[in-house]
C-alpha cells in the first residue's frame, strides 16, 4: 500500500490555506490538493525525508483527497520514492501538495487557478 486509507493530513499550515482559498475561489481542499500535488511534482520538487509534521485538522481518507487521481497520485509517489514505507509516502505526498499550493498563493477566483 503506497497510501493509508484513512486519515490522511496535511500540515496544518496547508490545511488552513486551503480553506481560506476554497472560501475565495470555491474549489474544495481535497480538489486544491490534487491539483497541488500534480503542479509540484511537474515542477521538479522532491520530498528528500525533511522532517514534516502533519498536524492539520482536515482528517480525510485517500478516496476523499485523491478521488480519479488516486491510481496517477500513488504510482507518481512509487516511481518518484521506491524505497518509502506508507508513512514516508504520506509525507511526500503531503510535501508535495504543500508546495504546489504556493502557486495559488495569489489566486482570488477560480479563473486565476488555471494556468
Amino acid at each position: 500500500m503506497i497510501l493509508p486509507n484513512r486519515g490522511m493530513k496535511l500540515t496544518k499550515e496547508t490545511d488552513e490555506f486551503l480553506r481560506r482559498l476554497k472560501g475565495r475561489t470555491k474549489v474544495t481542499p481535497n480538489i486544491l490538493a490534487r491539483m497541488a500535488f500534480f503542479i509540484s511534482v511537474e515542477s521538479g520538487n522532491r520530498y528528500n525525508n525533511e522532517p514534516i509534521e502533519l498536524d492539520g485538522t482536515l482528517s480525510l481518507d485517500k478516496v476523499t483527497w485523491l478521488g480519479d487521481t488516486a491510481l496517477a497520485t500513488e504510482m507518481t509517489l512509487q516511481m518518484l520514492y521506491p524505497e518509502q514505507n506508507t508513512q514516508e509516502n504520506t509525507k511526500a505526498w503531503a510535501y508535495h501538495v504543500m508546495q504546489g499550493s504556493k502557486s495559488f498563493r495569489n489566486a482570488k477566483s477560480i479563473g486565476d487557478l488555471v494556468f
